[in-house]
């Protein structure tokens, strides 16, 4: 992707397997998750009601929200049970030495 920036977003010793954490760029509120030793970045907002993913659960690639217990396929952002029915946005993450990393994209997008 041209013009992709990157963002350090947190240290990597400081996301424990299967815990979420919440963080911000840009003004974006993001839940970052670890499994499986890949850190996954995806919206911090349900897509189906006002809670934060980040106070909820991670089970294996799944994001369970705190309200209604709706899940999440981390990976792909794609709803796994009602309630929720909309996708959840994912950004990229990478792993560059202690850090972890995370794009919103391409600006303008």
């Amino acid at each position: 992707m041209t013009g992709q920036r990157w963002f350090v977003v947190a240290k990597v010793a400081d996301l424990r397997e299967g815990d979420v954490t919440a963080a911000e760029v840009e003004g974006r509120a993001l839940a970052l998750c670890r499994v499986g030793g890949e850190v996954y970045a995806v919206d911090d907002r349900c897509t189906h009601g006002d809670a934060r993913l980040s106070d909820g659960f991670v089970i294996d690639h799944c994001i369970e929200c705190p309200l209604h217990q709706g899940q999440f396929d981390l990976r792909t952002g794609a709803p796994l049970c009602e309630p929720v029915t909309e996708p959840l946005r994912v950004y990229p993450t990478r792993l560059v030495d202690d850090r972890v990393e995370v794009s919103l994209g391409d600006p303008g997008t």
